[in-house]
């Protein structure tokens, strides 16, 4: 009876790890999202106050995960960086501080301070 348990334990680990590794667990460092960067912005539509637009802040390559804080009970969320820049510097582009909203008096979430995560393609 026991040599049937273990070996039913022993065959549902080895599914479990096969799932896993089949379903990307074992994946590269750096190679998340390649495929939804074209679709997205790199900011969100709020500007930096120092700055009257939103700032990139640049982390390195193998960063996949940032943390966004938010004021309130389950407001926390962590969240894919997207790669969105390549080696190749297109020049300015259009900007229309009209789109971007200023940071509320009383910001209830770290989007609101137009500070975004963006991971460069080296």
């Amino acid at each position: 009876m026991r040599r049937i348990l273990l070996l039913t334990v022993l065959a549902l680990a080895v599914a479990v790890f096969a799932e896993t590794a089949s379903a990307g667990g074992t994946r590269r460092p750096g190679t998340v999202g390649r495929s939804r960067t074209p679709m997205t912005s790199w900011h969100n539509w709020y500007y930096h106050a120092a700055w009257g637009m939103p700032v990139a802040l640049v982390v390195p390559p193998t960063a996949e995960l940032q943390t966004k804080w938010g004021w309130g009970v389950g407001n926390t969320q962590v969240v894919p960086i997207w790669p969105q820049f390549s080696r190749n510097y297109p020049g300015p582009g259009q900007y229309d501080p009209r789109l971007f909203k200023p940071t509320p008096p009383w910001p209830s979430h770290t989007d609101q301070f137009g500070v975004n995560y963006v991971r460069g393609p080296w």
